[in-house]
C-alpha cells in the first residue's frame, strides 16, 4: 500500500452545522494523522479547509464527487467522520473509487460521529462498494491500531461476527407460523400503502427500499409532497391545532416555553405542531397509507416546526383524536405507524411490528432509534456495555418512564431547525426489548433481529448521557443480548434500529420469533444476533 491516504470528511448540508461541529473534526482528524505517522504514513486531505465558511467538510454532493475526481482512483480512502454527515456527499466518488476504502469514527455522543459513520456503512453495503469500518475513543487504543495495521497491510479489517445466526424456519411454534403466513397473505391479496412525504432524507441512501423489493411483499409506495403537507398544515384551523395541544397538556405532557422564536419553543410553535399532526392523520387516512414517513430536514425546515412531536404522536396508540372531513375519528385508539426521516426499511420493520404485536397482545408502540453511543455504566448499577439509543426527536410516550406524563418537550436545536418545534421526550420505562434492521444487501432484503432490555440507570448518569448528547431527545438505556460493542458495529448496517417492547422475557422470544417467521413468509433473508432462537 501506498504510504499516502487520501482523507475526506463528509459534513452536513447546513452550514450552521458544519461550522459549529468543525473544531470536534479537526481535532479528531489530528489525532488520526498521528496514529497513521507513528505507523510511517501520511495522510492528505483531499479537499481544503473553506476559510470563507469557517470548515473543511465537504457540504454538498458536487463537492464530493469534484474532490474524487483529483485523486488516484487507486490511492487508499479514509472517510473520517466525528459527526453526522450526508452520505451522498462521499458515496457518488467511493462508487467508483479503486483502493482499498476505510470509515473511522471517533467513539462519542457529542455530534455524532458514529451515526454518521454507520449511515455511510449502510449505504455502502446498499450499493455494493467494498469497505471496512474502524472506530475509537482514543485512537491509541489496541482493537483500533490492529486494526488500522491490518487495513494497512491487506486493505481489509476483519472483525468478529460470530453472534449471527441464521433463522432456522422449523424451530417456530406452529402458532407463530400460521400468523406469520395469514399476516404476509394479507399483505399480498389486500395490498399496503406506505406514504413516503419526499424520499432520500439527509442522503441516506441505505433507507430508500427500491419498489421491486417491496412489491412482491404485496407493499407499495404513495408518493407524497412535503409541500402538500405544508398546506395541509395550513388549512388546519388554529383552534384544533389548540385542541390537541390541550388534550397533551391534559395527558400530562411538559412543554419547556420561552418567549424567544429563535431560541425557545413557543406555543406557537406548539400549536403548528399540532395543526401538523391533524393534516398528516387526514392525508394518511386520504390515500389509505397504513405508515407514513415525513423527511423534514430539508425544505420543511425552513416552513414549519419541526415534525418529531407529529411523530411521536402518530406512534401512540393513546394519541390524541382526530376527525375526518365528515366528522368520523379516523383510525381511534390505534397509532398510525411514523418512520422517522423516511427510513423506508424502518417503515417496513414498523409495519410488520405493529400488525405481529397487535395479533400477540404485545404492545404496539415500535420507533427507531440512532445507535449513537454507549459505554459502561461508572455507577456500577448495570454491568455490562449500556448503549445510548437516541432518537432525533420523538418517541412514542408509551416507551416512556410515566407514559405521557413522563414525556416532555423541549425546542430542536437551533442550528439545525430555524423554524423551532418541539421533541417528544423522556427515558424510556425498563422493559424486554425486540430490536431489529431490515437492510438492502447484494439488491436482496434482510433483516436481523435480537433481543435485549430497556434498563434503568441513575438519575445523575442519564444526565450525565443526555448532556453528552442531545439533551433535547429521547433516549433508551440499551443492554443487548449476547452482542458485544464491537460485535453490533461490525454488523450493522444502519445509523438507525428498530425497538419494540413486549409484556415478559418469554413473550418478547416468541414477538421475536413471529417477526423471524413473517420476515421470512415475506422473502426476506432473516439472521438472529446475539440469541438462536429459531
Amino acid at each position: 500500500m501506498t504510504k499516502e491516504i487520501a482523507l475526506f470528511a463528509s459534513g452536513d448540508l447546513r452550514l450552521s452545522a458544519n461550522q459549529q461541529c468543525w473544531a470536534t473534526q479537526d481535532a479528531m482528524e489530528k489525532k488520526l494523522g498521528d496514529v497513521l505517522a507513528s505507523l510511517g504514513y501520511t495522510v492528505k486531505r483531499a479537499h481544503a479547509y473553506k476559510p470563507e465558511e469557517g470548515h473543511g467538510f465537504l457540504a454538498s454532493q458536487r463537492e464530493g464527487m469534484d474532490a474524487f475526481a483529483k485523486i488516484d482512483p487507486n490511492v487508499p480512502v479514509i472517510v473520517a467522520e466525528s459527526v453526522w454527515q450526508y452520505s451522498h456527499h462521499v458515496l457518488a466518488g467511493l462508487t467508483s473509487h479503486k483502493g482499498p476504502i476505510l470509515t473511522v469514527a471517533n467513539w462519542s455522543g457529542q455530534w455524532p460521529g458514529l451515526v454518521g459513520l454507520l449511515n455511510l456503512n449502510g449505504s455502502l453495503t446498499k450499493a455494493g462498494v467494498a469497505y471496512s469500518s474502524l472506530w475509537s475513543e482514543t485512537f491509541d487504543d489496541d482493537f483500533f491500531r490492529s486494526g488500522l495495521a491490518q487495513w494497512l497491510s491487506e486493505g481489509t479489517v476483519d472483525h468478529d461476527t460470530s453472534h449471527v445466526t441464521p433463522f432456522k424456519a422449523g424451530n417456530v411454534p406452529r402458532d407463530l407460523k400460521n400468523l406469520a403466513k395469514e399476516i404476509a397473505q394479507d399483505f399480498r391479496t389486500n395490498k399496503v400503502i406506505l406514504g413516503i412525504f419526499d424520499e432520500g432524507c439527509m442522503g441516506m441512501y441505505n433507507a430508500i427500499v427500491p419498489d421491486e423489493l417491496l412489491m412482491p411483499l404485496g407493499i407499495f409506495k404513495e408518493r407524497l409532497s412535503q409541500s402538500a403537507l405544508y398546506f395541509a398544515t395550513n388549512q388546519v384551523p388554529v383552534e384544533e391545532g389548540r385542541a390537541v395541544y390541550q388534550d397533551l397538556l391534559a395527558k400530562g405532557m411538559t412543554f419547556h416555553l420561552g418567549t424567544d422564536p429563535t431560541q425557545d419553543l413557543t406555543e406557537d410553535q406548539v400549536i403548528d405542531q399540532c395543526r401538523m399532526y391533524i393534516a398528516a392523520v387526514r392525508i394518511a387516512e386520504d390515500f389509505g397509507c397504513e405508515a407514513i414517513g415525513i423527511q423534514y430536514q430539508q425544505g420543511l425546515k425552513d416552513l414549519l416546526p419541526a415534525s418529531d412531536l407529529v411523530e411521536g404522536i402518530l406512534n401512540d396508540d393513546g394519541r390524541p383524536d382526530v376527525k375526518d372531513r365528515d366528522g368520523k375519528v379516523i383510525r381511534q385508539g390505534k397509532a398510525i405507524v411514523h418512520f422517522n426521516e423516511v427510513d423506508e426499511c424502518a417503515g417496513l420493520d414498523g409495519l410488520m411490528t405493529n400488525r405481529l404485536h397487535r395479533a400477540l397482545g404485545q404492545p404496539v408502540e415500535n420507533t427507531l432509534h440512532d445507535l449513537r453511543w454507549g459505554g459502561v455504566d461508572p455507577t456500577g448499577t448495570v454491568d455490562g456495555f449500556v448503549w445510548v439509543f437516541e432518537i432525533s426527536g420523538a418517541a412514542p410516550p408509551a416507551h416512556h418512564e410515566g407514559g405521557w406524563a413522563g414525556s416532555d418537550s423541549m425546542r430542536q436545536p437551533p442550528m439545525f431547525f430555524p423554524a423551532g418545534g418541539g421533541t417528544l421526550r423522556g427515558i424510556a420505562k425498563p422493559g424486554e426489548i425486540v430490536w431489529s434492521r431490515i437492510f438492502v444487501e447484494d439488491n436482496r432484503l434482510k433483516m436481523d433481529i435480537g433481543r435485549g432490555q430497556a434498563v434503568s440507570l441513575p438519575k445523575e448518569e442519564t444526565e450525565r448521557r443526555w448532556k453528552s448528547t442531545n439533551e433535547q431527545w429521547p433516549m433508551m438505556h440499551a443492554v443487548l443480548t449476547g452482542v458485544s460493542r464491537d460485535q453490533m458495529m461490525a454488523r450493522h448496517k444502519a445509523n438507525h434500529i428498530q425497538v419494540a417492547y413486549a409484556n415478559s422475557a418469554a413473550e418478547a422470544d416468541r414477538a421475536a420469533l413471529a417477526k423471524a417467521a413473517l420476515a421470512a413468509e415475506l422473502g426476506i433473508e432473516v439472521n438472529f444476533c446475539g440469541v438462536d432462537l429459531g
